[in-house]
C-alpha cells in the first residue's frame, strides 16, 4: 500500500532500505521517545525492521520526502495492534526534519488508512517528557483519556510514564461519511 500526502510519500519498507532507515533513526534524541527501538540502534536492528512481516490490519510505512534526487527516508508512521486489539498509531521523524509538520502529515495519512481498514477507535501515547508528540496528536483530533501508563522504552532501557490518547474514526459507509478525506476523524466523546 502506498500513500501520497501533500508533501510526503509513504510506502512499505523494502530490504534494501535498511541503511536509509539506520541513517534516519540513529539519533538518541529520536530513539529516547520510542517504545520499541533500542539505543544504540545498529545495522542488524534496521535489517530486522525492514524484513519483518507486516500486519495487514495494522500496516506501517516509511515516510519519504520526494525531491529532485529521489525520495529520501525521513521517518516511519504506522499502526500496531495493542494488547486489547485496538489499533495504536506511532511515528518518528529524523531530527533534521523536526518542526516542519511532517509527523502530523504522515500520521494523518495513516489515520486515513486506519479508517479505510475499518478501525473505529485508534489509540496513541507519548512519553510524559515528550509534549511535542502530544501536540501532534491534538492536531490530529486525539483527546487525552486521562490515563497514564507505565511503558518500557527500549531506547532508554527503562520504564517511562506515557500519556494515553484516543480518537474515533468514522468508518467508510457508516452513514456519517461525506466521501471527503480532508478530515477523516472526529473527536472522541
Amino acid at each position: 500500500m502506498f500513500i501520497r500526502s501533500e508533501r510526503l510519500f509513504l510506502r512499505p519498507a523494502w530490504a534494501e532500505d535498511w541503511a536509509d532507515v539506520l541513517a534516519a533513526i540513529s539519533d538518541e534524541a529520536v530513539l529516547r521517545n520510542l517504545a520499541r527501538a533500542p539505543w544504540p540502534y545498529r545495522a542488524e536492528d534496521a535489517q530486522w525492521f525492514v524484513n519483518r512481516p507486516q500486519d495487514l490490519r495494522c500496516p506501517d510505512f516509511l515516510v519519504t520526502l520526494p525531491g529532485m534526487d529521489g525520495a529520501h527516508v525521513i521517518g516511519c508512521a504506522g499502526m500496531v495492534s495493542g494488547e486489547d486489539g485496538t489499533a495504536e498509531i506511532g511515528y518518528w521523524i529524523a531530527r533534521s526534519h523536526w518542526g516542519r509538520g511532517f509527523a502530523t502529515e504522515a500520521a494523518r495519512a495513516v489515520l486515513t488508512v486506519a479508517r479505510t481498514l475499518g478501525h473505529d477507535r485508534v489509540e496513541a501515547s507519548h512519553f510524559l517528557d515528550n509534549p511535542a508528540s502530544g501536540r501532534v496528536l491534538q492536531k490530529l483530533g486525539f483527546t487525552a483519556t486521562g490515563e497514564h501508563r507505565q511503558r518500557h522504552s527500549a531506547g532508554r532501557g527503562a520504564v517511562v510514564t506515557s500519556v494515553v490518547y484516543e480518537t474515533r474514526l468514522q468508518v467508510v459507509g457508516s452513514g456519517g461519511d461525506d466521501g471527503g478525506d480532508e478530515e477523516p476523524m472526529r473527536r472522541a466523546a
